[in-house]
């Protein structure tokens, strides 16, 4: 089992930031600051080189952090072997995961509090980031498990296959767009708001319109927002057209707020999947929280 004083290093060698890590772990930078001290005297060598207000690892730091998550995930896979053997046998754990704005908002919360009512040892930290970012937060060791969409593929990286879903047209009740229906064509005439760069609701669209022989970049954009909410409040208080995801806009489609628009010929459809860094997936904890959010998910539809 890893030490107080190790996991608090991870915390501070995963964020770079002494701060950081005293809010994640709810302790004041000068206990974080008193267990690193501590550690760093008996390896007889510096952790950290400090720079201002931000710090990076030294030569020694790094060794033990790679070493660490190493150990970290033996640890999971120990906690989670011992639970199947003893139903008494209960550890406070923490999992960081990352998902885009759509699984974040509109997917995970119902499923993850069932998670959470049957683990209660564990303790979730979930971020909400675009799908370019949760995968470079992964790469860089912010998060162990994300959930994307729609982006370049990496060698480093596993993917596993979790759900799909389809991106629609959409524009405000009151815009002179929601009686028509298009064609691929007349995207050239319509103003246009979409997601910001990097997103995974946008590089879909792309594709989509890569297939259809339309360059994104040609088309009249008005405007780009980041995140899914920010960019459905904008359409319903404007008239132009926009690209959502079918979950966000449930409760708008239904209440006569946004209308659907049909464009002839344009399907987008996207599958979410679950990253984890290669040689990690086999750690048992969220091994088995992919399984049990497959599972529930599955029972949803």
């Amino acid at each position: 089992m890893l030490s107080h004083r190790h996991a608090i290093f991870l915390e501070v060698a995963r964020l770079l930031s002494f701060t950081k890590a005293s809010q994640s772990l709810f302790l004041s930078q000068s206990a974080i600051s008193k267990h690193v001290k501590a550690l760093e005297e008996y390896y007889k060598t510096g952790l950290f080189e400090r720079h201002g207000n931000s710090v990076s690892l030294t030569p020694a730091g790094s060794v033990l952090y790679q070493k660490l998550l190493v150990a970290r995930q033996l640890e999971h896979e120990l906690y989670e072997e011992f639970k199947s053997i003893s139903s008494e046998f209960s550890p406070q754990v923490r999992m960081i995961i990352g998902s885009s704005t759509t699984i974040s908002l509109y997917i995970l919360p119902p499923v993850l509090s069932v998670y959470l009512q049957n683990n209660p040892n564990v303790q979730i930290t979930l971020m909400n980031r675009n799908s370019e970012n949760i995968q470079k937060a992964l790469l860089e060791h912010e998060i162990d498990l994300g959930i994307i969409e729609g982006i370049n593929k990496v060698n480093n990286v596993t993917y596993t296959p979790f759900l799909t879903d389809e991106v629609i047209a959409v524009c405000a009740s009151q815009s002179p767009l929601k009686d028509k229906q298009l064609d691929p064509k007349d995207l050239y005439d319509i103003p246009l708001a979409l997601r910001e760069y990097g997103s995974g609701t946008l590089a879909v669209l792309e594709e989509a319109l890569k297939r259809k022989q339309i360059d994104l970049t040609d088309l009249p954009v008005k405007i780009r927002l980041g995140g899914t909410e920010a960019l459905k409040n904008f359409v319903r208080a404007d008239t132009c057209l926009s690209f959502l995801p079918r979950p966000a806009v449930l409760k708008e489609l239904a209440s006569g707020e946004l209308v659907e628009v049909q464009v002839n010929g344009l399907k987008i459809n996207r599958t979410f999947n679950f990253i984890q860094r290669k040689g990690t997936e086999n750690d048992l904890l969220y091994k088995n929280f992919i399984k049990f959010i497959k599972k529930q998910y599955s029972k949803k539809e």
